[in-house]
């Protein structure tokens, strides 16, 4: 009987405005400072998207970036998909404008919104075409532009989020390298714990959801907190217990980026030391479906990262959505 191949991530590409937008600079915009911001997050900086760009800009360039040094072509990719809850448009799906611009030709495309999850959530559901043997080359893209659903005039939400965006590329494993196993779980009865209101057919636009600022981001960051912790570490035992794995054959934890306070508790209580940790939201922010792909890349690039090593993906959005897996570089 054949064995099913295995997907691997060999390609990563990245893009982040040139924009950066600073603790201080939000001193002069909102009533805070970089002390407090630093303390309850750990964000000292995060990069703004112009006036003239959207999430699909960002997503072509790490998409051509990732294309790049996988060495593949666009026209060999047989799906993208596009992890986003900012996309340019409701409709048509924001994949489809990426596919149209890398010249995907053969390539079908779509959007996958689990917030802050998106990207493992696209990774797991890429892994399967290949796994499946329907799919050789698959492109897995994180981008958001959060800049624009974000109330600059709250100080609890708006030193929080940043723009960006990760993409990989997928294909079959050559060796023991490749996804080795996941967990994924989402809970709606959490939905009101992190929104953004109106806007959608429930709510939508209106002069009176505009005036109340119903369309930016609203959090409820206690709740989310302990919340984020325990989903985090409890998908990470599971997904290492599939794997055949324990928690002392991590060699890296890359996390979703959204608070530094979150990612040490969590760190903790996995008993990983913090030196395994990659940590980018001090310079990113909160990309939501960026933000692990921004990590990754990252951790490669730095050489902390590398090949045989057993790297630990967990994240946890709204929805409520949360999960981790684990890779083999």
């Amino acid at each position: 009987m054949s064995v099913l191949p295995r997907a691997a991530i060999i390609g990563i590409g990245i893009c982040l405005p040139t924009r950066i937008l600073s603790n201080q600079n939000l001193e002069q915009m909102v009533e805070t400072n970089d002390e407090w911001i630093t303390e309850r997050t750990g964000i000292k900086e995060r990069r703004i998207a112009a006036a003239e760009e959207a999430t699909v800009d960002l997503a072509e360039r790490a998409a051509r970036q990732a294309l790049k040094r996988a060495r593949v072509r666009a026209e060999e990719l047989d799906l993208i998909i596009l992890a986003t809850a900012t996309p340019d448009r409701f409709v048509p799906p924001a994949a489809c404008l990426v596919q149209h611009r890398l010249g995907a030709k053969n390539a079908f495309a779509f959007d996958l919104n689990a917030a802050c999850s998106g990207f493992l959530y696209g990774l797991v559901v890429g892994s399967q075409f290949i796994n499946s043997r329907s799919s050789r080359y698959i492109l897995v893209i994180g981008a958001e532009t959060l800049s624009r659903i974000v109330d600059w005039s709250d100080r609890n939400t708006c030193v929080l989020f940043g723009d960006g965006a990760g993409a990989a590329v997928l294909g079959p494993a050559k060796d023991k390298e490749g996804l080795l196993s996941f967990y994924m779980r989402s809970d709606g009865s959490g939905e009101d714990l992190l929104q953004v209101p109106a806007g959608g057919s429930r709510l939508p636009a209106s002069h009176q959801t505009v005036a109340e600022g119903l369309h930016f981001i609203k959090m409820k960051g206690n709740e989310i907190f302990k919340l984020a912790v325990r989903a985090m570490v409890s998908s990470a035992d599971q997904a290492l217990a599939k794997a055949g794995l324990t928690r002392a054959d991590i060699d890296w934890v890359v996390p979703h980026q959204a608070n530094l306070r979150i990612i040490w508790a969590m760190t903790q209580r996995l008993e990983v030391d913090r030196s395994k940790v990659v940590i980018t939201l001090d310079h990113h922010g909160n990309t939501s479906a960026a933000s692990i792909p921004l990590a990754l890349a990252e951790g490669i690039e730095r050489g902390d990262l590398k090949k045989d090593q057993i790297i630990l993906l967990t994240g946890f959005g709204a929805g409520l959505t949360w999960g981790s897996a684990v890779l083999r570089l």
